[in-house]
């Protein structure tokens, strides 16, 4: 029984809350169909949805879903996929050497015989040397990706030197209906922009986002498992949009959109070339313009054009947006170092100081800051801060005694004085000449802590009773209120002398 990722398991609860089909759940996440439905079914006993789940952690999820496997059982399958790939990208290796290298791994596998049977009945059932005819669905998914070729029309302000364009294009469905935007440069930032202008654009949401596997989008490209970066996973959440990226050097995932830059290179590209544009914002206007014209254009091999195609097939068949915009959030990982305070941006962000040596995400919004655990759960949130204090700090992420130490940093002479006219007259007394008795008051806040601190131990009373004898003594010290209380405790806790013939009077002594 193969347990899978709680990530992966997450993103299927999501998915399949949200109304995607086992093939398409299966094909967003990476696994097999059979995979998606055996997660939907053990969920489906313990009565577990993405809501609850979003509460647990990694190993309370693993708990509720993979229980302790019986012994026994049919062998389960190795993923037949890249052994086909590596036999076929390699003629030097036979099932036979593959295979030796499975049982390696697995020594309670499957043998020779039912490896070579199950493979050859996963080529039959996978058919690897037909090809599947594209045909997409309306208003289903969204292809996007950068154009290759750039274009140097933007005059720089300040220095007078042309700039370099890059192009992002997204194409809808049925109707290869598409978006173009310029950027500076093919950042992450720019990425998620371009991705909610091209949503408000065509005016709803598809059901699937179809990426390439650039880095803005795949920070590890696999076909079996691509990791998204966390921002577009973001993204992908906040629209309801399954992501699934197309397949490395499998040019028939990505067609439309391949065919949308090809043609818009033509008849864009080539219309920009030449002319010249003072601000992004003013190359944008006329690129918009120009995409209004062109969409408007007949198709040569079938009736209509983008426009009247997509405002009759694919607009109907869109998800309304979301009520709220996407709001770009940026994520680091940190090691939380021995002052528990993290850094971003020349700032510092407390966290719990038991997370010490371990690695939190901060999640960087507009004016929110949110720092998670490795399970990710949130652990501290903060206001972003860009001036003020280097430091912000949560008193309750503090240690009790940084805690004691950070209230008496944050004391001065009133707020001593203040405290000891809770205690009494005298002590307010002596205090007060301990604070006036230095050049500069803040050399004598120890000794004042000191002195308030002895009413924990001995009580208000005879802290009062001490100071007196201080004041009275002329010397209104720390030391001195400390033997004055010390003697008086001795004093009391000593037992009287016992009245006997041959002791002498007190007054004798007089």
């Amino acid at each position: 029984m193969r347990c899978e990722e709680p990530v992966k398991i997450m993103e299927v609860l999501r998915l399949w809350e949200e109304g995607y089909s086992q093939r398409e759940i299966a094909a967003s996440v990476k696994c097999a169909k059979s995979t998606v439905g055996e997660i939907q079914r053990r969920s489906r006993e313990q009565e577990l949805g993405y809501g609850e789940a979003s509460g647990l952690t990694n190993v309370q999820i693993h708990e509720r879903l993979y229980p302790k496997a019986k012994p026994g059982g049919i062998k389960e399958d190795p993923e037949w996929r890249p052994i086909h790939e590596r036999l076929e990208s390699n003629r030097r290796l036979n099932l036979r050497y593959v295979w030796e290298e499975y049982r390696y791994g697995n020594p309670e596998g499957l043998g020779y015989s039912q490896f070579c049977r199950r493979y050859q009945q996963w080529r039959e059932e996978t058919g690897k040397e037909v090809v599947m005819v594209q045909e997409r669905e309306p208003g289903r998914e969204l292809f996007v990706d950068w154009m290759g070729d750039t274009l140097s029309c933007v005059v720089d302000g300040e220095t007078g030197e042309l700039q370099a364009a890059h192009f992002f294009v997204a194409t809808l469905g049925d109707s290869n209906y598409p978006y173009v935007e310029a950027f500076a440069d093919e950042g992450h930032e720019n990425w998620l922009t371009a991705h909610v202008h091209a949503l408000e654009w065509m005016g709803g949401v598809p059901r699937v986002i179809v990426p390439d596997n650039c880095k803005t989008a795949v920070s590890k490209a696999s076909y079996y498992d691509p990791k998204l970066n966390p921002a577009y996973w973001d993204l992908a959440k906040h629209y309801g949009v399954a992501v699934i990226p197309a397949r490395v050097r499998k040019p028939r995932d990505k067609a439309r959109v391949e065919g949308s830059v090809g043609w818009l290179e033509t008849w864009l590209l080539e219309w920009l070339r030449g002319q010249r544009f003072f601000s992004f914002e003013e190359l944008n206007r006329a690129v918009r313009a120009r995409v209004r014209e062109l969409v408007k254009r007949p198709f040569q091999k079938r009736a209509g054009n983008r426009a009247s195609v997509f405002e009759a097939v694919d607009k109907p068949a869109l998800r309304p947006l979301p009520q709220t915009r996407y709001e770009h959030v940026e994520y680091m990982v940190r090691r939380v170092p021995d002052n528990y305070h993290v850094e971003y941006d020349g700032r510092y962000y407390s966290v719990p100081y038991t997370l010490f040596k371990q690695k939190v995400t901060l999640r960087i919004g507009t004016n929110m800051i949110e720092i998670l655990d490795e399970n990710w759960e949130r652990v501290a949130l903060h206001q972003r801060r860009g001036h003020g204090s280097r430091y912000v700090t949560v008193p309750e992420h503090m240690p009790k005694k940084h805690q004691y130490q950070r209230e008496a940093n944050k004391r001065n002479g009133d707020s001593y004085r203040a405290w000891a006219k809770t205690i009494g007259e005298e002590t307010w007394w002596v205090v007060d000449a301990m604070l006036r008795s230095q050049r500069a008051e803040e050399s004598a806040y120890r000794s004042c802590m000191g002195v308030l601190q002895m009413a924990k131990k001995h009580g208000n009373g005879p802290l009062e009773r001490a100071c007196e004898q201080a004041r009275k003594l002329g010397s209104p010290t720390y030391t001195t209120v400390k033997h004055l209380l010390q003697n008086h405790a001795a004093t009391k806790t000593s037992a009287p002398l016992p009245v006997h013939e041959n002791l002498r009077d007190p007054a004798e002594f007089a």
